[in-house]
């Protein structure tokens, strides 16, 4: 019995797909689902979503956080941006590190949610970087 994975972004509906496994960038670490897994919703933090058939990789896309639903039969992704790894470029997730770095250090300290925020953003940056950097031959 495979499982239903839809991936959505803000734009539209950017994959919809039955899979063996999807290998998911949850905020507390990768989270693998399979059919019949325990529900729950998770925060993801900038990386790649991996899916598998025959317990091999046949497709990832990086996403840069949003949140995902499990139930026994379905993952749907929310994600805040997603794209293919070969496009995600190096120069963007430096530009996105930079960025959030400053509003990190300018941010009043005693302000958490604002400082949580940053932090994602630069973990997210950060896992661009890795990315683009992975997908270079």
């Amino acid at each position: 019995m495979p499982l239903d994975l839809e991936i959505v972004s803000p734009e539209r509906l950017l994959l919809s797909r039955p899979v063996d496994m999807v290998v998911i960038p949850a905020a507390e670490g990768d989270l693998g689902a399979l059919p019949n897994h325990a529900p729950m919703i998770v925060l993801l933090r900038g990386g790649l979503v991996r899916l598998f058939e025959g317990g091999q990789v046949i497709d990832r896309l990086f996403v840069t956080g949003g949140f995902a639903e499990i139930t026994g039969s379905r993952v749907t992704v929310l994600a805040d941006e997603a794209m293919a790894p070969n496009a995600v470029s190096r120069e963007e997730g430096e530009r996105r590190l930079a960025a959030a770095q400053a509003e990190y250090d300018s941010a009043d300290k005693t302000d958490v949610p604002v400082l949580d925020a940053a932090m994602a953003r630069m973990q997210s940056a950060r896992a661009m970087i890795e990315t683009a950097q992975n997908a270079t031959p």
